[in-house]
């Protein structure tokens, strides 16, 4: 049997983290949450989660290095990764499209529309093992 979807969450908002953990653990996704840059990283690296949702405002590592990191790793370089952040200028959702970001949503977001984006994302993934 294939276990559930792992999706990171990756925010410095502790009201969010704790709203999207528990939509997803809702539709059956398995979480896991990171509140820094670098603590997002480090769980991307180990825990290879099937789907990353990422802030670009976070202490440490902001989410931009995040994701650049997560692209330049040829390991991790698969995994998608949902930018969602209160950053709305178009300079910086086309910065995150061209360094490999699958989505980028704006906050304040419609939570419906994160999880139709997010399973639309992870039905396209082989199921993990």
């Amino acid at each position: 049997m294939s276990s559930p979807p792992l999706i990171l969450i990756c925010d410095d908002d502790p009201l969010l983290i704790e709203l999207m953990e528990f939509r997803l653990r809702a539709k059956g996704y398995a979480v896991t949450t990171a509140t820094d840059g670098e603590e997002a990283f480090a769980k991307v690296s180990s825990e290879r989660p099937s789907i990353v949702v990422l802030d670009a405002m976070m202490p440490k590592l902001d989410g931009f290095d995040v994701l650049n990191r997560i692209k330049q790793d040829p390991e991790l370089k698969d995994i998608p990764v949902v930018m969602l952040t209160a950053r709305k200028n178009e300079r910086d959702i086309v910065s995150a499209l061209e360094r490999g970001a699958e989505d980028y949503l704006v906050k304040p977001f419609i939570p419906d529309e994160l999880m139709a984006r997010l399973s639309k994302l992870i039905a396209r993934q082989p199921p993990r093992a």
